[in-house]
């Protein structure tokens, strides 16, 4: 899903973490077919196409929540979703409502890990690992091992 947005991208720096977590086989990915192998990891989004200046409006949003409802239904084992970004973490704080989790005040903030209910998978929320959040140290690597950390637990 990241992968082929250039150095240094959101792609390089979300597969380094990953593989610094021990769920990545290796620490980059360029294209579909290099060796990249995730363990325990699923990767999906709340919007599905690449939107306008990266900024999808909310009709896009609602057009493809039902494709993250039914991945969720599907994937029975999902512990814990790490959303990317607060469009992402909005979308999947709807999606976890509408299937009958309970997120009294979903507050954005970074690393922060909410518990919907037992028959539901914890959220944990990070900044978007994209060039802006990256390059302005507005998102380390640090933070970002934090943030999966608390999605591990």
């Amino acid at each position: 899903m990241f992968t082929g947005d250039g150095p240094r991208g959101a792609g390089d720096f979300l597969v380094s973490a990953l593989h610094r977590a021990g769920l990545a086989n290796q620490p980059t990915s360029s294209c579909r077919d290099d060796g990249l192998r995730l363990r325990g990891v699923y990767l999906t989004a709340v919007v599905r196409c690449a939107p306008p200046r990266n900024r999808p409006s909310g009709q896009e949003i609602r057009s493809c929540l039902p494709y993250l409802v039914h991945e969720l239904a599907v994937l029975s084992d999902v512990r814990t979703v790490l959303a990317l970004g607060k469009i992402a973490f909005d979308g999947c704080v709807g999606v976890l409502r509408s299937l009958g989790g309970t997120i009294a005040a979903p507050r954005f903030a970074h690393a922060a890990r909410h518990e919907p209910g037992t028959a539901f998978p914890a959220l944990v929320a990070s900044y978007h690992p994209s060039r802006q959040n990256t390059q302005t140290g507005r998102l380390t690597p640090r933070m970002f091992d934090w943030a999966l950390d608390q999605a591990l637990i």
